[in-house]
């Protein structure tokens, strides 16, 4: 039944849906205009142990609605059974939801876009900015509407990332999502939003009107900007969690379709860790994703989607396929297969860690990047030979059938975890003001705190921390496959030790604009930079220490710091603290790839050394053109001298 509400949310008519095609009620209702608001309520069998959870008291959400007038109130009326009742879930409760629902409202989706068109930058050219809409933009004072879809693309703000130089923001969930009453109950809110119910719908709470165009004015003018748009989308779990939540949506419109149900039907298979998750079997599924996500591209225009534990999206009864309909469904399809898809490879369920086993044309984000990097750093022996894997692009788990480098997304920090700052400057996590107890969050960080937990003035700690996350940028730049930041990294942002900052929309969340601007912007900028003048740090092709065809050369070698080749033994030295990496083009790029010399790559973790240059047999010379211990680290200087704890480049150049 389709329920029809006055623009005060009264409920005034219900309209029974007149037709059926298979498992599909639908209707034509002539006059309905934009601004209408509606709800749905379904009458079928109540039995939950059958897998049925059907309710007519309660007011559901179309899960094609494009906008929301608000989120659910918390009333035990939202739940399908009896609050509280010896049955539990199996009781059934007639207390209408209405009152505490929000209404789906008709849109008008058209916008006028102009003829600018989208900035499509490859993967090989990308920097990704992870970033949170309101966490982002609630700090300033010079925006208006701070919080907002609008406040995101402010010119302030466009100004900042195009000086950074970045290519797309990555958003955290903007679809629709709840606030769970257990996190309002300690006076906390769902602050990263992944909870979501409405795919395709923008959150409300980021709208300063109630239009749409408020997101799709902000995607234009990032697209002005020359910046991609990236939705971290939530399509493993919805909101609706265990068969103790709420009844809101998918429950009580076909409870057996949408999710994945346990053997005992009553109960869900929670590979979400979220109380449930969806069931890629089932074709209304799949139709139902691939649809909002042409919804976001072809109406909403952006650029490509984050798929939160994507592992969840090719689970099947035998376990996670990589050719599971979910995969091959998006593979086949000729408006998704063209924009970026980046799988969070993992889920936690059975054999839920799944780097590297995403089909073209995904990449996947490598944790084993993020954790190695800080390894290496940190000082942890018997790191050198992991961190070469990382900077030659992970070949061991991305390169198969066809993959290119930049499947592998590296990053030093997300969302999910320690700020830069706060890798640099915390041992121990401390979430205390999460309510939790500390138990939250993860507890192996790969953290220094350089020898004072948390902030300090001692000009020597500070030195270091500030030599270490140029260390870590400079190592995420220099390498191959896509970079991601976080945002606030680049200004020395601190969630005070907090790794965990899901529910935190306050200070503790949000990124802390300094006032005067902070250095470490400008080496970031400059790290980027040289990253984007260097096509060698940006290749498709892995290196694999071939010989190249035009010179004989290989595109990879390994030395040590006299010049000779590493030797097995060095590799399996757990004192080994320096990394010399020779770097060319890779063998077998095409003609048509933009070129440039050698490039000679130093991590030193160790003391301070002096590098044995192999020999250049063309009249070229050695030339340094990047080094982390300057305070201008793009300055050019001579000689192979390399500092303590610095990550140094070389560059093969003609002799003037």
């Amino acid at each position: 039944m389709l329920c029809l509400f006055d623009e005060n949310g009264v409920e005034n008519q219900i309209i029974t849906l007149p037709e059926r095609e298979g498992h599909v009620w639908h209707g034509y209702f002539p006059g309905m205009k934009a601004g209408q608001q509606y709800g749905v309520r379904i009458e079928g069998p109540y039995a939950p142990d059958k897998g049925h959870r059907f309710n007519p008291y309660k007011l559901l959400i179309d899960p094609y609605t494009k906008r929301l007038t608000g989120h659910p109130t918390w009333d035990s009326a939202l739940f399908g059974y009896k609050a509280g009742h010896k049955d539990k879930d199996l009781s059934f409760d007639k207390t209408d939801s209405a009152p505490f629902m929000p209404r789906c409202v008709v849109v008008d989706p058209n916008f006028d876009w102009g003829d600018a068109p989208r900035p499509n930058h490859a993967l090989e050219n990308s920097v990704i900015y992870e970033a949170h809409v309101k966490g982002l933009t609630a700090g300033r004072n010079d925006i208006k509407n701070p919080g907002s879809y609008l406040a995101m693309a402010a010119d302030p703000i466009l100004e900042h990332l195009n000086k950074l130089g970045v290519t797309a923001v990555e958003l955290l969930p903007v679809q629709a999502f709840l606030n769970e009453k257990f996190l309002l109950d300690r006076g906390l809110t769902n602050y990263w939003g992944y909870m979501t119910y409405g795919f395709f719908a923008p959150d409300p709470r980021y709208m300063q009107g109630a239009d749409i165009a408020e997101f799709q004015q902000m995607v234009a003018r990032f697209h002005s900007a020359g910046i991609e748009v990236i939705l971290d989308v939530v399509y493993n779990h919805t909101a609706e969690g265990s068969e103790m939540g709420p009844t809101l949506m998918f429950r009580g419109l076909d409870n057996a379709s949408y999710y994945r149900l346990a053997e005992d039907k009553r109960y869900y298979i929670d590979d979400a860790g979220c109380g449930n998750t969806l069931d890629f079997e089932n074709p209304a599924v799949i139709r139902l994703v691939m649809d909002s996500l042409r919804y976001w591209v072809e109406v909403m225009h952006v650029d490509g989607f984050r798929f939160d534990l994507c592992a969840a999206l090719g689970r099947t009864r035998h376990g996670f396929e990589r050719d599971g309909p979910f995969f091959r469904a998006v593979g086949q399809d000729p408006v998704l297969n063209r924009v970026k898809l980046i799988a969070e490879p993992w889920d936690i369920g059975p054999g839920g860690y799944q780097l590297g086993a995403f089909p073209a044309p995904f990449t996947e984000w490598n944790d084993k990047f993020r954790d190695n990097v800080r390894e290496f750093w940190r000082g942890d022996r018997g790191k050198v030979a992991d961190v070469a894997g990382r900077l030659t692009g992970s070949a061991q788990f991305f390169d198969h059938e066809g993959r290119a480098a930049t499947s592998s997304l590296n990053f030093l920090t997300a969302h999910d975890g320690f700020t830069l700052q706060d890798t640099v400057s915390y041992a121990e996590k401390h979430n205390l003001a999460n309510g939790e107890d500390n138990r939250d969050g993860h507890s192996n960080n790969h953290s220094d705190n350089m020898g004072v937990e948390g902030p300090t003035n001692d000009p020597a700690i500070l030195a270091a921390r500030t030599r270490r996350k140029r260390n870590l940028i400079a190592t995420l730049m220099l390498s191959q496959g896509t970079p991601m930041l976080l945002a606030g990294d680049e200004l020395s942002n601190s969630q005070g030790g907090n790794n965990n900052a899901y529910c935190q929309d306050n200070a503790i969340g949000w990124v802390n604009w300094p006032e005067e601007g902070d250095p470490f912007f400008d080496f970031c900028k400059q790290a980027i930079a040289f990253r984007r003048m260097h096509p060698l740090l940006r290749q498709r092709r892995f290196l694999h220490s071939r010989q190249r065809l035009t010179d004989g050369a290989p595109d990879l070698f390994w030395r040590r710091v006299n010049g000779e080749p590493m030797r097995q033994s060095d590799w399996d030295d757990p004192n080994l603290d320096i990394l010399v990496a020779e770097m060319r083009m890779a063998s077998g790029s095409p003609e048509y790839v933009q070129r440039e010399g050698a490039l000679l790559v130093v991590l030193n973790r160790g003391s301070a050394t002096e590098i044995t240059p192999p020999e250049l047999v063309d009249g070229s010379v050695w030339v340094r053109r990047f080094d982390t211990s300057q305070e201008d680290a793009i300055k050019v200087t001579s000689g192979m001298q390399v500092a303590a704890d610095a990550v140094v480049v070389f560059s093969q150049e003609t002799k003037n």
